[in-house]
């Protein structure tokens, strides 16, 4: 992940995930396809399985992935991020194709912030091995106040970040001009909370207050809707796949009109212009939407 992901370990925080996982539209509890990657003592099962609870304290953090991967498709959840004064805490919703020289990643780090001010949503994507392209958004809503649903939908065509089907973030495939396009590498879904206050709220000036914990997340209805590694050999080429279809190729009308209103009024870094980094504008933000 961006900016030091896996450095995060400190933080007392609970969080109830309610999973409803879908592959072919089939429901699943939290065993049958998920697997816990770090501290087993801090993740309960809650109703049957359709429920977990994590636990992270000063001696631990802790996670999950799922125990497949996917090559193309759809992924949301539902996330109650944690409420006041949440500075210094990253909570982690992403894809990753577990290869390190030519990493494949899609990103949501929801950044934690002090008590009054807007939670922001940092997005970055990794294509064979390349990263650093982070945008960040600040939200238009409190995220802490109630569920908001957080996507990602990836096909051959796009790579779109929703937010409540508002479109904040899209990456095109531009393959024909040489820019790399994750489409090769199945990628396995994951979420951790952390803590992270050496780079996550103001650059590392706001840490967290120790006094405010635990802090509290929530997550339910989880789904996935894709082609699942190892499963049908031609699941990923399949054209007829939903998430292929003429109308995920690119934003429609109703959408593009959503995403230039973020773009307008709620992005506050894109690399994409940050000249100090680069210079010369990176070849994939000519890309016209």
């Amino acid at each position: 992940m961006g900016m030091g992901l896996r450095n995060g370990f400190l933080l007392i925080l609970s969080c109830v995930v309610t999973l409803s996982l879908s592959v072919w539209g089939r429901p699943a509890t939290f065993l049958e396809d998920f697997r816990i990657t770090w501290s087993d003592s801090h993740i309960r099962q809650i109703d049957g399985g359709r429920a977990i609870q994590l636990v992270l304290d000063q001696n631990s953090g802790c996670g999950f992935a799922s125990k497949r991967q996917y090559l193309f498709g759809r992924v949301s959840m539902k996330i109650k991020l944690i409420p006041g004064d949440s500075a210094g805490t990253v909570t982690a919703f992403y894809m990753n194709s577990d290869t390190d020289a030519v990493r494949d990643e899609l990103d949501f780090e929801f950044l934690g912030n002090r008590t009054g001010q807007p939670y922001t949503v940092q997005t970055n994507i990794y294509a064979h091995g390349k990263g650093d392209r982070e945008q960040r958004v600040n939200l238009w809503f409190d995220p802490a106040a109630d569920f908001h649903t957080y996507s990602i939908m990836w096909n051959h065509h796009q790579i779109v970040f929703y937010i409540d089907e508002v479109p904040i973030r899209v990456y095109k495939n531009n393959e024909a001009r040489n820019i790399p396009y994750p489409k090769l590498q199945p990628m396995g879904v994951y979420s951790t909370l952390w803590e992270a206050d050496d780079w996550a709220t103001r650059g590392g000036l706001e840490k967290i207050d120790w006094t405010k914990a635990p802090f509290l997340a929530y997550y339910k209805d989880f789904d996935i809707e894709g082609c699942p590694v190892p499963g049908p050999v031609n699941c990923a080429t399949n054209s007829r796949n939903w998430w292929e279809g003429t109308a995920y190729q690119a934003l429609n009308a109703m959408e593009a009109k959503r995403y230039r209103w973020v773009r307008m009024n709620h992005v506050i870094y894109d690399y994409c212009t940050d000249k100090s980094r680069y210079p010369v504008t990176p070849p994939e933000c000519m890309s016209i939407v």
